[in-house]
């Protein structure tokens, strides 16, 4: 793997909510911050999961999610000209969500993996390199 893997909100998710994977993502996070080569997710993703955990958890549980994420390995990356052109083009190809889209550009704009269990990624799979999380 060329550099650290790009984590889809998911993934993300999958940890936030102890469920089956979140060992998986909690190992990729201590290693990057072993490493200090924080993982990537990009800021479309990010609010994916803000607004999934406000409509299912409540504000509160939110803010204290944000207030650890600041410490967390992770760098959000914004969603800019280029990363919206190849996120459109994996829209047009194939039946993802729009954040999903912008998690596979982000992993192939960086030429490393994605990180998810989201079975809506496995047609990309010729295109992206994914790490299934059990």
């Amino acid at each position: 793997m060329p550099g650290a893997p790009v984590l889809d909100s998911h993934a993300l998710l999958k940890l936030l909510r102890d469920e089956p994977g979140a060992e998986a993502v909690s190992l990729i996070l201590e290693k990057a911050g072993q490493r200090d080569q924080p993982v990537h997710m990009t800021e479309v993703n990010y609010a994916e999961v803000q607004y999934t955990v406000r409509r299912k958890d409540g504000d509160a549980a939110w803010t204290a999610i944000a207030n650890e994420l600041r410490a967390a390995p992770i760098e959000f990356h914004p969603a800019d000209r280029q990363l919206a052109d190849l996120a459109a083009y994996f829209k047009v190809r194939h039946k993802i969500s729009l954040a999903d889209a912008f998690a596979a550009a982000l992993a192939k704009e960086r030429k490393t993996e994605l990180v998810t269990a989201d079975p809506e990624f496995k047609p990309l799979e010729k295109e992206i390199t994914i790490n299934w999380l059990e």
